[in-house]
C-alpha cells in the first residue's frame, strides 16, 4: 500500500438541480466524477478547488461550504485517498479548454448521475452528492490554514 495517502480536493458544483460533472479518462476507460484533483505543495485546500475547478471544468467558482471529509482505499492500486469535498457556486464559465485528461464537462441531474453508476470514478461520487442533497455543509472555517 502507497502511503502516506493521497489528498485530494473536489467540488460540488450546483446550477438549476444539475450538478457539474466531469467525463475523464482513468486506466483506459471513461469515467464520471466530480471536478477534483490532488494538493500540491505549498498549496492550501482553498486554493487547490479553486484551480483544479477551473481547469477541469473551464468553470470559475466560489467555495460555499465543506461538504464531507472522506477516506478511500483503492484496494487494486494500494492507494488511499483522503478527499475534501467543497460545495461551490458557479459564476462564469472561462474556458472551454480543458485538462488533458478531460473529455469534457457536462451539467447532470441527479437521476442522470445515479444512472451512470457504473461509470464513477469511485464511490465516493455518489456518497458525496448525496451527502449534499441530504443538506450537509459546514463552514469554511472549519479548515485553518497556517498559525496566527
Amino acid at each position: 500500500m502507497t502511503w502516506p495517502p493521497h489528498i485530494t480536493v473536489a467540488t460540488i458544483v450546483t446550477q438549476d438541480d444539475t450538478y457539474l460533472m466531469v467525463e475523464e479518462q482513468q486506466l483506459g476507460r471513461l469515467v464520471l466524477n466530480q471536478p477534483a484533483g490532488h494538493l500540491e505543495p505549498g498549496e492550501t485546500l482553498f486554493e487547490a478547488a479553486l484551480p483544479e475547478t477551473r481547469e477541469e471544468t473551464g468553470w470559475d467558482v466560489t467555495l460555499q461550504a465543506i461538504s464531507g471529509i472522506y477516506h478511500y482505499t483503492l484496494a487494486e492500486a494500494g492507494i488511499t485517498y483522503h478527499r475534501i469535498t467543497f460545495t461551490a457556486a458557479p459564476i462564469g464559465q472561462l474556458t472551454t479548454v480543458l485538462d488533458a485528461d478531460i473529455e469534457r464537462a457536462v451539467w447532470l441531474t441527479w437521476d442522470e448521475v445515479i444512472e451512470r453508476r457504473q461509470q464513477h470514478r469511485s464511490p465516493i461520487v455518489e456518497r458525496c452528492l448525496a451527502d449534499h442533497r441530504a443538506g450537509r455543509a459546514f463552514p469554511l472555517t472549519l479548515l485553518e490554514h497556517g498559525a496566527g
